[in-house]
């Protein structure tokens, strides 16, 4: 009650206490120095960034360590079929692996699932970016003022020197830009002004207007090819219209069908690999097993002292084991390097084998999308197509320059510099705009409230501005010339110049392609050749074999004879099956290089349905148009983007007449000429199947001896269901 009272020493006190917490604060303190070691030592760490969990488990993946020689044991076998791989590998894939290693050196590189999509949807350069610049744009705002003002003269204040003035400003306008390049604007204008003025007929009036304007470019900007390739841009260079941005979304479409394409090559690349990983494991286990039988005999004789176990020919025949117990080794663990994969050599991928089998295990695991392990050793179960086939070179040339994604993105792209040259020339032109505009005014006292009597003219501005009294109109025209056209002359001198160097490259992919089909073929033939003649030698391997051995046996013919013989055959056993999967995958490279792979595979690719609301909105036009109208799309002043869709499967439609087929005689060779034929399996895309050539079985794997028995053997005698490429 007392401190109520005195006020001003209460607020004294307070003043006092503020100011001497101020003084205490604004003391400065004395600075310490710190070595330079500690800022050093907190600049140069590097922090862990905090993201939201959005990856693997990790534990989950790595919970099964990777099979080595170091953990064998009872092996349990995953039997895939390449089908299987494949679709395991659509299903896995929503980045799209390579065997380079991209994804860790240049992740922004990588072709995803997404990548399409993203590119649609770019709000700078995506289809509906460009088709947004046609939308229409509401623009609204609302301003008060107070001023306050002394004026020098008083002829600008309405009499007098001391302006006082309250001022209320809005605006509204709608604006939208058609296809043709012409701009409709709508405004609306008010404002509120209150002033001093002596010379005002009232102390506070309302003045609101309506406006239409029209702006229609004669020259540069004009028509609607134009505003389609470049967009409502008026920068010569500078291309944003929808079709630039729809043949931009068909360009990273064809990037991604490449980018499957060169990952179902892959699979099966690494498919054939482990196919001829198991096959060659199981020969030099044949190999090792043989000489090892060859060592215990003459071990034995040695051990006896009888004839024929001399110590050179025990160390011989001990030395031949070891090196066929170190092959089988390598076979089963496999080294890292690099295997048959796209690009290298060829386009679909040249053979190479002799990684291993658990390297090329992990290899197919990894492009698959499964886990380095998981307790099983995955074992191809298809075998290689063993029937001759004959591809038509003169469809396979026709169908490459038609079905290759690779020319048909260049073609892409030379239409796209093709347009952007058509809109180039528009630049030449001056700018000229035809305006005209049409405005309604109205003054009054009041912006909407009117004297009950009328007898106030201007008691109402909107009653005024619906009367139609005060109207105005403005016709004219707008001309901007640059002096030279430097700019304009640039830009379609530039076009030209990238229209010129697409075309060029075009050709140059179309003659790549044709060589690259020739060179598909002849691997294609020479595979045929020499798998039949890879199948004789290993056939005169095993008699030459059994005759060494008889002959041996007999002490008709030494020791180094039978041991050259168990290599020879044991290199004959890989080469046959070498060929094989050269075979294989030389036929899995022609549909590479004629640009057929996915329909070879099943695969097929097709852009998602539209969003329903998108359905919805087409009905709701649909039924407001009212009576159909037939319009001629095919007009040549429009550009055409696209030739239509792009049949995935039939070639009948295609515009060099594919898929027409060629009757052919089929090739026999002279042993088949007599012997029985079996209708072979219908194979796509001008594949003539040839009768089917008699090979060799595949030899018959001894059991492993007790010492080796962790060694995992594949069972030749077990032959998979043959899978050819009609069921692919």
């Amino acid at each position: 009650m007392r401190w109520t009272r005195h006020p001003a020493f209460v607020w004294s006190l307070l003043a006092s206490l503020v100011l001497a917490e101020g003084c205490r604060v604004r003391e400065k303190a004395a600075f310490k120095a710190v070595d330079d070691t500690c800022y050093r030592a907190l600049a140069t760490k590097i922090e862990y960034p905090e993201v939201s969990p959005c990856s693997h488990n990790e534990q989950d993946w790595a919970a099964v360590q990777p099979l080595t020689l170091a953990s064998l044991g009872q092996m349990e076998y995953w039997n895939m079929t390449l089908e299987e791989a494949v679709r395991i590998t659509l299903a896995q894939s929503d980045v799209i692996r390579d065997l380079g290693g991209t994804v860790l050196r240049s992740p922004g590189t990588v072709e995803t699932y997404w990548n399409p999509a993203v590119v649609e949807t770019n709000p700078r350069f995506g289809v509906d970016a460009a088709l947004a610049a046609f939308d229409a744009q509401l623009t609204s705002s609302v301003f008060g003022e107070k001023n306050d003002r002394a004026l020098n003269n008083e002829f600008f204040g309405g009499g007098t020197r001391l302006l006082n003035q309250d001022l209320l400003v809005q605006q509204t306008q709608i604006a939208k830009r058609s296809a043709t390049g012409t701009q409709f604007a709508a405004r609306h204008y008010t404002d509120y002004d209150a002033n001093n003025a002596p010379s005002n007929l009232f102390p506070s009036a309302w003045n609101t207007n309506f406006e239409i304007e029209a702006r229609q470019p004669l020259l540069q900007g004009a028509g609607v090819e134009f505003n389609r390739i470049a967009g409502p841009s008026n920068t010569p260079g500078l291309y944003n219209g929808v079709l630039v941005a729809r043949l931009n979304t068909d360009v990273e479409l064809t990037d991604f069908e490449i980018s499957v394409r060169d990952l179902l090559s892959n699979v099966e690349n690494a498919y054939w690999d482990l196919y001829f990983a198991y096959r060659d494991l199981d020969a030099k286990i044949a190999a090792r097993d043989a000489a090892l039988e060859t060592w215990r005999r003459i071990n034995a004789l040695y051990v006896s002292g009888r004839r024929g176990g001399e110590a050179e020919k025990e160390a011989q025949a001990r030395e031949q084991f070891y090196r066929f117990q170190e092959d089988v080794e390598n076979a089963l663990a496999g080294r890292l390097l690099g295997g048959t994969s796209v690009n290298n050599g060829s386009g679909g991928g040249t053979f190479r084998g002799g990684g291993g089998v658990q390297v090329a295990e992990r290899r197919l695991r990894m492009l698959v999308g499964l886990p380095p392990s998981d307790g099983r050793l995955i074992r191809p179960s298809d075998e290689p197509v063993s029937a001759p086939i004959r591809f038509d070179w003169t469809e396979i040339t026709r169908e490459s320059l038609v079905r290759r994604a690779e020319l048909r993105r260049q073609r892409w792209v030379t239409r796209r510099f093709e347009l952007e040259q058509i809109a180039s020339r528009n630049y030449l032109l001056p700018r000229l705009d035809a305006v005209a505009r049409q405005r309604w005014r109205g003054f009054g006292h009041d912006l909407l409230a009117s004297d009950s009597t009328g007898r106030d003219r201007f008691d109402n501005a909107y009653m005024d501005l619906v009367s139609g009294d005060f109207q105005e109109w403005q016709v004219g025209f707008e001309l901007n010339v640059p002096i030279g056209f430097r700019q304009g002359a640039a830009a379609a001198r530039n076009a030209e110049l990238q229209l010129t160097r697409a075309r060029a490259v075009l050709r140059e992919q179309e003659h790549l392609v044709l060589h690259d089909a020739a060179n598909a073929m002849a691997e294609f033939d020479r595979t045929v050749v020499v798998t039949q003649t890879a199948g004789r030698r290993l056939d005169a391997a095993r008699h030459q074999l059994d005759a060494v051995e008889a002959a041996y046996d007999a002490d008709k013919a030494p020791l180094d004879f039978v041991l050259e013989a168990q290599r020879r055959l044991a290199e004959a056993e890989s080469s046959y099956y070498q060929a094989m999967a050269e075979y294989a995958i030389a036929i899995k490279n022609v549909h590479f290089a004629k640009g057929t792979l996915l329909d070879y595979d099943g695969v097929v690719l097709a852009e998602s349905r539209w969003p329903d609301k998108a359905y919805a909105d087409a009905a709701e036009r649909d039924r407001l148009r009212g009576r159909p109208r037939v319009l001629n799309y095919a007009s040549a002043r429009q550009p055409v983007v696209g030739g239509g869709t792009y049949d995935q499967h039939s070639l009948e439609s295609n515009p060099l007449g594919l898929g027409i087929p060629v009757e052919k005689e089929a090739i026999k060779t002279p042993a088949e000429e007599t012997a029985p034929t079996t209708p072979a399996p219908t194979l796509p895309f001008g594949a003539e199947p040839l009768p089917p050539v008699q090979l060799p079985a595949a030899p018959v794997a001894p059991s492993v001896v007790q010492p080796l028995a962790l060694l995992p053997s594949v069972d030749a005698n077990v032959t998979p269901a043959t899978t050819n490429s009609s069921t692919k």
